[in-house]
């Protein structure tokens, strides 16, 4: 057995691809938060980074996100984790997060084989047989300027739009959002993919968080980070 696992190929020398997890919504919908966390290509040290985003504003809540990182070669994520949930308990804890998980409706990382990586099909709440009709969401790459920290780096920017190709069982041909510029926090991307949607039926108004996989430069290749984008069906 030993001889057999050893002609066994191990992974390549490449980028990190966070995981993903939500945490949940506030009872009105207007704070979605969720945890992305791995080990950094490079450094190999572990690193739990938590986002609350404001859904009405699409912004990060003040003082956040928790980002918590180890040190050089570390790469305890059982530690780093609880550190930054620790960090993050206050507003888990002042918005009930806990208490309206949402629905992960649709997931499609990086390791799926088939699914386009642009366009996710979906039932906005999971039943058998499906209640109610199905939502389409394709990503559309465009040009963006350079953020200052990468020109350096990249000769061209790329941001991202997003698009509803199918509301209700019904086509639509609907932008929902669409990036102005590319913040600095997005690090030096170099493209995306439709990765996912957690949908919150709760009042006053129903939510698609859009989970969106942000491919950046790093160290050893491409790394994979997590964007949630709040949009109103």
């Amino acid at each position: 057995m030993l001889a057999g696992a050893l002609l066994v190929p191990g992974p390549a020398a490449a980028g990190d691809f966070a995981q993903f997890r939500p945490i949940g919504f506030s009872s009105d919908g207007a704070v979605f938060a969720y945890e992305e966390f791995g080990i950094q290509d490079g450094s190999g040290s572990a690193y739990s980074n938590i986002y609350f985003v404001d859904t009405v504003k699409d912004t990060f809540l003040p003082g956040t996100p928790i980002r918590v990182q180890a040190q050089e070669n570390d790469s305890s994520l059982r530690r780093v984790r609880a550190e930054s949930a620790a960090k993050a308990n206050p507003l888990v804890a002042r918005y009930s997060l806990n208490d309206h998980p949402g629905y992960l409706v649709a997931f499609n990382p990086v390791s799926e084989i088939g699914p386009e990586p642009h366009l996710l099909r979906y039932d906005a709440f999971p039943a058998d047989p499906p209640v109610g009709q199905p939502y389409a969401l394709r990503l559309a790459e465009i040009p963006a300027p350079v953020p200052e920290s990468c020109k350096s780096f990249l000769e061209k920017g790329v941001g991202f739009r997003l698009e509803f190709s199918e509301k209700a069982g019904k086509p639509a041909n609907e932008t929902a959002y669409a990036d102005q510029r590319i913040p600095e926090s997005r690090g030096c991307p170099t493209g995306y993919r439709i990765a996912g949607v957690v949908t919150y039926q709760g009042a006053p108004r129903p939510l698609h968080m859009a989970l969106v996989m942000v491919l950046r430069l790093g160290f050893e290749g491409p790394d994979g980070r997590w964007l949630a984008v709040p949009l109103t069906p």
